[in-house]
């Protein structure tokens, strides 16, 4: 889309332009651009027999979603998002390729211009994301963790890089940070004076009814100011890793995106340094101490609590033993 978007730019016709996608994809998905604003969009084609209402679009702060006619075919039309401000255009880039990839297999126009709203919706909330602050703290602090982990995962031989990356689901407010199948990992960092207790969200996080193996991995790492690797150092490490996969690079800058970390910030990650001063891997089952869901009394939910990982050695794995556990995917 980039580069298309790129010749558009170059050809500096006044109007808005429009330029076919692929031409082996059963729908019509152009690049756009509008000059001289330099508005970059996406446009999708559909019939005038399937009716949509994009008034939920109204106002954007980034984005602007319109329909127009499409003269190059009969009785069409245009549903046409484009970009107001140019400097979120890798972002916008990124979210455009995925939304392709996720509906170049549908069976229908109807189910394929659904979804195309569907994801609008999601684009809302994301470009809202990019015009907020910046990740806190403890934000930085619990993504790099993560990151940690994604790392270890993506860096094994023969290796389905894509799988890996759908299998990071923490980004997506899910239960645990990692899950696939019959497995789930749930990462904890921390960076305190007690580094052995970690606060655990939830009688669910640690519960391992519905699973085959639930592990915790705690990431304990030292802060400074200018000395280690910053977040923006280990996202470039795994871009590096995964720049010969572009739809898995794509997946992963995605999922950077729904987790609040936009490049445009990346000025402010660039102080705050992490080394690691330890990992240990816990395999969660019979007595380890935590708080399950069918322990608790009638009416009680929503527990919030700490576990002091002196307390559990015996539960204590190899980082090769649960690696070797989920490798299959």
């Amino acid at each position: 889309m980039a580069e298309l978007w790129q010749q558009l730019e170059n050809e500096k016709v006044v109007g808005l332009v429009k330029r076919l996608y692929s031409s082996e994809i059963n729908f019509h998905i152009y690049a756009t651009f509008k000059y001289p604003e330099s508005f970059f969009g996406i446009a999708f084609n559909f019939s005038n027999n399937i009716k949509i209402d994009i008034s939920n679009f109204d106002n954007l702060r980034d984005l602007k979603v319109l329909l127009l006619d499409d003269t190059s075919y009969v009785n069409t039309k245009l549903l046409i998002v484009e970009l107001l401000h140019s400097t979120s255009k890798d972002v916008f880039a990124v979210l455009c390729e995925n939304l392709i990839l996720s509906v170049i297999q549908l069976d229908s126009e109807q189910k394929f211009i659904r979804a195309v709203i569907n994801q609008l919706n999601k684009w809302k909330t994301l470009f809202d994301k990019s015009a907020s602050d910046a990740l806190s703290n403890e934000q930085q602090q619990g993504l790099y963790g993560e990151l940690v982990f994604l790392h270890k995962c993506l860096m094994q031989q023969d290796v389905n890089s894509l799988k890996v990356l759908n299998t990071w689901v923490g980004v997506d407010s899910a239960l645990r940070d990692f899950q696939y199948s019959t497995w789930a990992v749930e990462v904890k960092t921390t960076a305190t004076n007690n580094p052995q207790k970690v606060a655990i969200n939830g009688e669910r996080q640690l519960d391992e009814t519905l699973l085959d193996n639930l592990f915790l991995f705690h990431c304990s790492v030292e802060v400074f100011n200018g000395n280690g690797e910053t977040l923006n150092q280990k996202i470039e490490k795994i871009r590096l890793l995964l720049e010969s996969n572009i739809v898995a690079l794509n997946v992963f800058n995605l999922k950077l995106f729904e987790v609040g970390y936009f490049d445009s910030h990346a000025n402010k990650y660039e102080k705050r340094c992490y080394k690691v001063r330890s990992e240990n891997y816990y395999r969660i089952t019979d007595d380890f101490p935590r708080i399950k869901e069918n322990e608790l009394r009638s009416g009680v939910s929503g527990v919030r609590y700490d576990i002091i990982l002196a307390m559990c050695d015996e539960y204590l794995i190899t980082e090769n033993q649960l690696l070797n556990t989920i490798q299959n995917l």
